[in-house]
């Protein structure tokens, strides 16, 4: 049912499993900034431990071995690198650690998809304006050299920045996300974006005339996206909604890169005529590329899919009823949950496999025949644990079903799936309420034991089985 080079992974982020918050020499970032500031999170948790995946990174790969994984998605935390977040300082220690993890994965038999940043900005950037300062794109531009330098040599798929989108408006607007910032809605989190925009660029450009030669790689950056579409397919209002909330969730990354080199025109006209209404002053809130930077257009070798659920558009209610500026009122849409989607894990996840398929054709029609992979996907669980999570083994056999039918009926270039999350691990303002994880953590437990989900399990069977598949095809 899938190619034979097709990538069986999983996922993580250094934050949210490694722990060692302060060991050997490592930075703090924001995120542990963040955790540490009352009511921020969920049970006042934080990633100081976590999975402590620092200390036991080989009940990580002894895990990865039994799921038969073929690829594992693991970022690199900048912090523990480069603990004031530039290169004069480097840490050695942390060095040692992601050889150790790169190497380890390798002999093994299991290729690496890296990502330079995911969520953790070092404090000592954030001190100095973080993604709002446009003087970022150049220092995340150097420390994308650093680490194609230090690891290149061995990492050929790289992802440059996870999630923009919800590190600009979680972060930047809503709050709710590290650094926690809100003061400037409807303006800085479209800052945020067009930085981290730049940033990716700039690292595209830098692998491609210096290293790409030599190390044979390829980069991309980690959009998310929901499947949108019209609550009522026969209404040109709800047609128009939900192009126009595609226009501000996935265009606004994926339009620059794949399309045109610049955001939607849909979603700039929004923002505008918000602008307008409300007497806003001045240049466009939505930022423009300048010709004197390296290029949008064109700096992804495949697209990158975050994919968790999907929702019905109509048009909102005159921006929310807002009369202030935010991203919210700008693009003016009502999200609604179809009631026949299940929710059985956290409120905003309803599980719709088959909106999965619908995106990934999506993305084939519109931003021009991609290869795609699937780097992040999953299913939640809340209240008591299950280990025996049968509804998330019939969530991973329907969604794998709906992948299968992109590729061979759609014609989709799916090249890989990432199951997220490897681990049970710390879920961002839910702590460790909510689990995402093929095998559970346990948190209770001093040494922090390793047990797989029957999901987890029955994961590694559909590998194996599609593996036999594959050799039988080929011999």
């Amino acid at each position: 049912m899938f190619p034979r080079d097709f990538a069986w992974g999983a996922g993580t982020a250094a934050y949210q499993i490694e722990g060692g918050w302060q060991a050997d020499g490592k930075g703090a970032s924001i995120w542990d900034t963040f955790c540490h500031e009352r009511g921020r999170v969920c049970g006042e948790q934080s990633g100081d431990v976590a999975c402590n995946s620092y200390q036991l990174w080989e009940k990580d790969l002894q895990c990865i071995r039994q799921l038969g994984l073929t690829h594992y998605r693991l970022s690199l935390s900048w912090a523990r690198l480069l603990p004031h977040g530039t290169t004069p300082h480097v840490n050695q220690k942390g060095v040692q650690y992601y050889n150790q993890v790169i190497d380890d994965l390798l002999a093994c038999g299991v290729t690496p998809m890296v990502t330079l940043y995911h969520f953790d900005l070092p404090q000592a950037l954030q001190d100095q304006g973080g993604w709002k300062c446009p003087g970022m794109a150049d220092i995340f531009d150097c420390y994308a050299k650093f680490c194609f330098q230090t690891f290149g040599d061995r990492v050929k798929l790289w992802i440059t920045i996870n999630e923009p989108y919800v590190c600009a408006k979680l972060g930047h607007e809503d709050g709710i996300h590290a650094p926690g910032l809100k003061e400037e809605a409807g303006i800085a989190a479209y800052l945020v974006g067009h930085n981290m925009l730049r940033a990716h660029a700039m690292a595209w450009h830098t692998y491609n005339s210096l290293y790409r030669a030599k190390q044979g790689g390829a980069l991309s950056l980690a959009i998310n996206s929901d499947w949108l579409e019209p609550l009522d397919a026969c209404c040109p209002e709800d047609v128009a909604a939900t192009e126009r909330y595609l226009a501000f969730t996935l265009g606004w990354f994926a339009w620059p890169v794949f399309v045109t080199g610049d955001y939607p025109e849909t979603m700039r006209s929004a923002i505008d005529a918000r602008s307008k209404k409300l007497g806003y002053e001045g240049t466009s809130r939505l930022p423009s590329f300048s010709k004197d930077e390296p290029a949008i257009l064109g700096t992804a070798d495949f697209f990158a899919l975050n994919y968790y659920t999907s929702r019905k558009v109509k048009p909102g209610e005159g921006g929310g009823g807002e009369m202030s500026l935010s991203m919210k009122s700008d693009r003016d849409v009502t999200e609604v949950l179809d009631p026949s989607w299940p929710i059985p894990g956290v409120s905003w996840l309803a599980v719709v496999p088959h909106g999965l398929r619908k995106l990934l054709k999506y993305i084939k029609d519109t931003f021009n025949d991609p290869a795609v992979y699937i780097t992040e996907n999953g299913f939640s669980q809340v209240g008591p644990l299950q280990i025996e999570d049968v509804q998330r083994s019939e969530f991973y056999r329907d969604t794998l079903m709906e992948v299968a039918r992109a590729i061979q009926e759609d014609g989709v270039k799916v090249r890989g799936y990432f199951a997220w999350s490897l681990l049970d691990n710390f879920e961002w303002a839910d702590g460790f309420s909510v689990r995402f994880g093929l095998y559970h953590v346990d948190f209770a437990d001093a040494k922090l034991s390793r047990t797989a989900y029957r999901s987890g399990r029955e994961y590694a069977q559909m590998i194996s089985k599609s593996k036999s598949k594959s050799n039988g095809e080929s011999s």
